[in-house]
């Protein structure tokens, strides 16, 4: 059980598209509402260059995927979604300045127990996904000992191709292009390992139904889809973090689930 002292306060989760909530770490922050946090998830951008087979700009797929972030959050029991506007596909490079102050702005006025966001290797080197590990990483620092903890999503290698497998065992095929054309293995390959581990088993069944909301991602078919109960709670029980060293004063709050 959390400390009391936490109930009511807040938890950033910062990452870059719409969906990456989900998959990284949902588990973990629907316990964490669950606990009596009040969970803000910030999507630095629409996620407009997520199409499958174009990968332009393309407003009506972004539009498209704000909704189904805001679907995921209340299946996951988030309290409030913020959209950035920063370009997708350019995070770490574009915007630098703006996003980090946008960020050191917004933990110094909601002043949260903990952030969460990606490692350095963002899940599969993804760059968005390393733009916003960057970005994050500075902000919090730029704290000092003020700084909120922050804590790295990671996924052990391995364990996306297990499910992967698990999918393909069901009949699934993986498609030609797009986000799950991806080589599984890539996931976790130069993670670093991980210092806290949160079971979230009694929480899969929301991290599943949120993973599901983001419909324009699934295109043909999706793993996670074909996961059935006792396989869902083996492959994504269990969530892996690893605490950046900051110095700070603020107490721990993962460590503590």
């Amino acid at each position: 059980m959390i400390d009391p002292s936490f109930v009511g306060r807040s938890v950033l989760a910062v990452f870059a598209h719409p969906d990456d909530e989900s998959l990284a770490c949902g588990g973990t922050l629907a316990r964490l509402a669950s606990e009596g946090f009040r969970v803000t998830v910030l999507s630095a951008t629409h996620g407009e260059r997520g199409g499958h087979i174009d990968t332009r700009k393309d407003e009506a797929l972004g539009q498209a995927r704000v909704l189904e972030i805001c679907q995921a959050a209340a299946a996951l029991e988030i309290a409030e979604v913020v959209i950035g506007d920063y370009p997708d596909g350019d995070l770490r490079w574009d915007h630098v300045a703006e996003f980090h102050a946008e960020l050191v702005t917004f933990i110094r006025r909601h002043r949260p127990a903990a952030v969460i966001t990606f490692g350095d290797d963002g899940l599969y080197w993804h760059m968005d996904h390393v733009g916003v590990h960057e970005r994050t990483t500075s902000a919090v620092r730029a704290l000092g000992t003020d700084a909120p903890p922050l804590y790295y999503v990671t996924m052990p290698q391995g364990l996306m191709t297990e499910i992967v497998a698990v999918a393909r065992r069901r009949g699934w095929v993986p498609p030609a292009r797009g986000f799950w054309s991806l080589e599984p293995e890539a996931f976790g390959i130069a993670a670093q390992p991980p210092t806290i581990t949160v079971d979230v088993a009694d929480w899969v069944p929301r991290k599943l139904a949120a993973i599901l909301c983001h419909r324009s991602q699934m295109v043909d078919g999706h793993p996670f889809a074909e996961l059935r109960d006792a396989d869902a709670r083996r492959l994504l029980g269990v969530e892996h973090f690893h605490r950046a060293d900051i110095e700070t004063t603020a107490p721990a709050v993962l460590e503590r689930l």
